[in-house]
């Protein structure tokens, strides 16, 4: 099966998914929710989104140039933007398809790309981190939410620093079809991983992943003003936000559909909202937090050449 019929067969199943709530719903109140959405506040949001992949595109070269790769930047972008795509795979694995486009357009090394792309998860959790502290440090949250990502991060910061551990860990997940391709790249490039982790390199990519999040949950705080949600201050909508991402992340679920959409529902209703507003605010968040970074990931693809690659 081709790639682009793979993701396609992943579009069906998120319909049905968002067809699922709204069968659960008042479906007359959710349109009257939907059409109270302040057009005046979409060109900000459709800024401000993209202003977040800037930051992970400025992280993304300050880690290739760490290890001596300087890209020009308009091939660069565009296979950077193709990963979105594949954002919506499993824990966001597709998205080594940017170490064959980047081999194709630059002949750079799979064993540099493919451990720079599992770093850049660990800094999304990093930042996803720093959010949500900032967020618990002004108000009166659960510690939970730190608790299991702190939990996450020393489990891989361990991974990452111990080369047998990792060299484990690598064996056993390469008996995963898609991943396998990849496996002899992340074995054979483990310094890759330790020069990506020294304290500047550390320092630098951790701001750059905390800047993304805060663009995309101020993005989230506007959807919610466009709605009229006003009661909900913007440290409470981090660390709601952050708790979804967290879950549907865990769930391993591709773009943990249906398990960030649950939690966000869930906890906009424990702050007040009626289902009916938590699930259009939720179908909104997901519209420009989500979908409009696959979309714009197709385009790339396309541009790429890569949309008829075979992911088998």
């Amino acid at each position: 099966m081709k790639l682009n019929k793979k993701i396609f067969v992943f579009l069906i199943i998120s319909i049905i998914v968002y067809a699922s709530f709204l069968i659960l719903s008042d479906f007359n109140k959710l349109a009257d929710k939907i059409t109270d959405f302040k057009i005046e506040y979409l060109p900000l949001i459709l800024i401000l989104v993209p202003l977040g992949w800037l930051a992970l595109y400025a992280r993304w070269v300050f880690l290739l140039r760490n290890l001596n790769y300087i890209l020009p930047h308009k091939q660069n972008f565009k296979i950077f933007l193709s990963g979105f795509a594949l954002g919506v795979t499993p824990g966001k694995v597709g998205e080594l398809l940017k170490c064959q486009l980047l081999k194709d357009s630059f002949d750079v090394p799979k064993r540099i790309t493919a451990p720079v792309i599992l770093i850049e998860r660990f800094y999304n959790a990093i930042g996803i981190v720093i959010i949500s502290i900032f967020g618990i440090w002004f108000f009166d949250f659960s510690g939970i939410v730190i608790l299991i990502i702190a939990c996450i991060l020393v489990i891989i910061f361990i991974l990452l620093r111990s080369k047998k551990l990792f060299s484990s860990l690598i064996q056993k997940t390469s008996k995963i079809k898609f991943i396998s391709k990849f496996s002899n790249s992340f074995s054979d490039s483990y310094d890759v991983i330790n020069l990506s982790i020294k304290p500047k390199i550390f320092i630098v990519s951790s701001l750059f992943s905390a800047s993304y999040w805060i663009l995309e949950s101020i993005s989230v705080y506007y959807i919610f003003e466009s709605f009229g949600i006003n009661f909900i201050e913007f440290y409470q909508v981090i660390i709601t936000y952050a708790t979804s991402i967290i879950l549907g992340v865990a769930s391993f679920i591709p773009a943990g559909i249906g398990v960030f959409e649950g939690t966000l529902i869930g906890l906009l209703s424990i702050q007040g909202l009626t289902i009916s507003s938590a699930i259009s605010l939720t179908i909104f968040v997901r519209v420009f937090t989500l979908w409009y970074s696959v979309l714009v990931g197709f385009f790339a693809l396309k541009f790429s050449g890569a949309l008829s690659l075979n992911s088998d």
